[in-house]
Parts: structure tokens; sequence; C-alpha cells
């Protein structure tokens, strides 16, 4: 008699898909259509696996990112109704939120990590996560970045140059880097 594996309970953390990012000036016009593409695939196979679904918002004094700004909610195209909301207020989606007690109340031990500003928000929950003892999938088509310049040497790093340096440093230190496909057929 053979055993099935049983895989650890899972949950997709979605960080800063929200309307705030569409008023700043590096937003680029229309919707990221792979970004989006990728991440509503994500979200769906999750929601179709029994995956609970959790929105991370970051709220902060910044503009759009303001409380009371009326845009720190869900990017018009995303689904609504996740299982839980956490309202952050910087970087990583475990400082002071409540996330970390729980996704261990809902018995959660691996984590999906997708949304936006690959290299801040989904990065530094990705190594906080895993510090805190969770397996980790960072999906990086289902996040999203945007060009940024040095300041010091003024060279300019596309949005591809650094999600390649984030899956360079996640990589079997803090995360298992993974496309939609692969993270959907482990479930």
């Amino acid at each position: 008699m053979t055993h099935a594996s049983i895989q650890p309970k899972s949950a997709l953390l979605i960080i800063d898909v929200q309307q705030s990012f569409e008023h700043m000036p590096y937003w680029p016009s229309g919707h990221p259509a792979p970004f989006q593409q990728a991440l509503l695939k994500l979200e769906a196979g999750c929601r179709q696996a029994d995956v609970p679904v959790v929105h991370i918002f970051h709220i902060d004094n910044d503009g759009p990112f303001r409380s009371d700004s009326g845009l720190i909610k869900a990017m018009d195209w995303l689904p609504g109704h996740p299982a839980a909301r956490f309202d952050k207020h910087v970087h990583s989606a475990f400082t002071d939120t409540g996330l970390d007690v729980w996704l261990r109340r809902q018995g959660v031990q691996r984590l999906i990590i997708s949304g936006i500003r690959t290299e801040q928000c989904c990065e530094t929950t990705a190594r906080v996560a895993s510090d805190l003892g969770y397996a980790v999938d960072f999906v990086s088509e289902a996040t999203l970045t945007f060009p940024m310049t040095h300041k010091g040497t003024g060279q300019t790093f596309s949005a591809q140059d650094i999600i390649t340096r984030t899956e360079l440093v996640l990589a079997d230190r803090f995360a298992r880097i993974v496309n939609v496909d692969t993270c959907l057929s482990s479930l």
C-alpha cells in the first residue's frame, strides 16, 4: 500500500495589489497584462484547491498610500472576498499585522508570495516568512516591479533585472522560485 505525500497547508499572499499604485508616477498606462494574467491564474488555482487567499495592503503617509486616500483597496480586476485582509505600515507583511498568528491558527506551513514591488514588500515578506519557519514559494511572474535608477552610478535597472536579482538572492536560501503552473501543480 502506498501513501500519497501530504502537502503542507498553503496560503496565497497577494501583497499590495492596491489602487494606490495606479496613482504613482511610475505606474505604466493600462494594466500590466502579463502580471495581471499570471496573478489571476494563480489566485483562481489557489481558490480551486481550497488554498486561502490573503490580501495585504500598504498604508503610510505618502499620498495615495494614506489611509484617507480612498485607494487602500484591491485593484478593480482582482477578485474580492479574501479569507483575510491585513494592513501593513512597513515592507514586511508580518510586522505588527497579526498575519503570523492568523496563519498559525489556520495551520498554514507554506506561503505563496505574489504582489507588487517584487524587490520590496514581496521579497521582504518572503525573507521574514522563511525566518519564521514557513516554506515559501515565490511566484516571480505573479509579482510586479518598476525600473529603477541607481543614484550613485546613474545606471537604470529594468523591472526584469530587478526580478532576476530578487530570484538570485532568494533562491534556495529563503524561497523556492516557481512559476504559476509549477506552484499550482504542487498544491
